[in-house]
């Protein structure tokens, strides 16, 4: 019977939240909107659109939408030479995937900012699966791209973890019946990451893999 290891990307394995942020910021700037870091910080891990909603409103005049996420997009291109791995990521997919897991990502990113986000992990050889949120009706905090990553490795929900630092993954997670795992290298709270949803929490990639023998990941493979 498979197992699922499923991996949100920024703040999780790369350290792209806070550049997110700021690109979001000046974005959102250049439109004429005023919009507090800390607000866009919160929204990190949102779809383009989501965030938009949850920032600005659901009711407000969309027809700038889509420059606002063309601007973010040319922003956060000016890092992508430069992103990196959060501290033991890539030696934490390894060590889940000599330990028999199927390894998927569960990313929003697309093109060229996926391509720098592997390029920082450099560990395509472990990843088994690619889960675009483009690929589905609803993003996060909706289950359907953790439910779209899980059916790629064809493990049971009971067989399945996912990692995240957002309360948008804990929620998303717990939704699609899946056992939650929260790391706060994302710079969300614990006790926000707990109310979403998570069943462990970590300090991050490095702290999770000193601690992988007595994690959700352990108990999973013991049980079967």
């Amino acid at each position: 019977m498979p197992r699922a290891a499923l991996f949100d990307v920024d703040g999780t394995l790369t350290d792209t939240t806070y550049l997110h942020a700021h690109a979001w910021w000046e974005a959102l700037r250049q439109a004429g909107h005023k919009v507090p870091t800390a607000a866009l910080h919160r929204a990190i891990g949102l779809g383009g659109s989501d965030l938009l909603d949850h920032v600005l409103g659901e009711s407000r005049d969309r027809g700038g939408d889509e420059s606002i996420n063309a601007a973010h997009k040319t922003l956060f291109a000016t890092c992508h030479e430069r992103l990196g791995a959060l501290e033991g990521a890539r030696e934490l997919l390894h060590a889940l995937y000599d330990r028999g897991w199927t390894l998927v990502l569960v990313t929003s990113a697309v093109g060229g900012e996926l391509a720098a986000a592997r390029r920082a992990l450099d560990a395509d050889e472990v990843i088994a699966h690619i889960a675009s949120a483009s690929d589905v009706a609803e993003g996060k905090p909706a289950p359907d791209p953790v439910e779209q990553a899980r059916e790629l490795t064809g493990a049971a929900r009971e067989q399945t973890v996912f990692l995240g630092d957002s309360v948008w993954d804990m929620r998303a997670a717990s939704r699609a019946g899946v056992t939650a795992l929260g790391v706060l290298s994302g710079g969300i709270p614990r006790a926000d990451l707990t109310e979403a949803g998570a069943q462990e929490i970590y300090e991050g990639p490095a702290g999770l893999l000193t601690r992988l023998d007595e994690s959700a990941y352990a108990r999973m493979e013991r049980e079967t």
